[in-house]
């Protein structure tokens, strides 16, 4: 006949499990912990230094954290929307060089920082481009609206719709040529960080 188990001996089983959940629990508080710092560190690198934060971290929590740190670094690595945006990217590929060890990621860094740059002007040009393709339809609709109300009209073309579709279409067809690189500089830096750190 089976032997019935007491409540203590079922609640020890059940606590057995949670034992070795502790470490990992201890692993996502420090891997949330390292984004939080690297959060703050793109908002303020001379206030919150990575460097600090990785030297007092103990040695068995550094691959959490440095975890953490990476994903939000990561996650930050999109396409310009300005010139400012490329400080970001700096900052970025400085707080990457404390986590990846790899020969290649200065040039990586050099590589991307002209693909952004690149892409910044493509994007002023296109617009201009576009509002030059556009500006004949628009002077109709002006002359048209003048013609209804009386009086003459300066549209912006940001406020016709069709000119905004037309504009969306051809800078998403050139934000999508650069995403790719994005992606593939992503996959790069995750597959630098797995050779380095093991997979999670």
């Amino acid at each position: 006949m089976a032997r019935i188990k007491s409540a203590l001996e079922l609640a020890l089983e059940k606590t057995e499990s949670i034992k070795t959940d502790k470490n990992a629990v201890a692993g996502f508080e420090r891997k949330r912990e390292g984004k939080r710092l690297a959060s703050l560190y793109l908002e303020n690198p001379e206030e919150h230094s990575l460097e600090e934060a990785i030297k007092k971290c103990p040695k068995e929590e550094l691959p959490a954290l440095k975890r953490g740190i990476f994903e939000m670094l990561l996650s930050q690595i999109q396409l310009p929307e300005n010139q400012d945006h490329l400080s970001k990217i700096e900052r970025i590929f400085r707080g990457m060089q404390l986590i990846l060890t790899d020969r290649r990621l200065p040039q990586l860094f050099n590589q991307v920082m002209q693909a952004f740059s690149r892409f910044l002007q493509e994007q002023q040009q296109y617009e201009e481009t576009i509002k030059r393709q556009y500006a004949p339809k628009l002077r109709q609709k002006e002359e048209e609206l003048a013609r209804r109300l009386g009086q003459r009209i300066r549209l912006d073309p940001f406020q016709d719709p069709e000119f905004v579709a037309f504009y969306n279409q051809n800078m998403n067809m050139l934000k999508g040529q650069y995403q790719a690189l994005v992606d593939e500089v992503r996959q790069h830096l995750e597959q630098w960080f797995t050779e380095q750190y093991g997979a999670e």
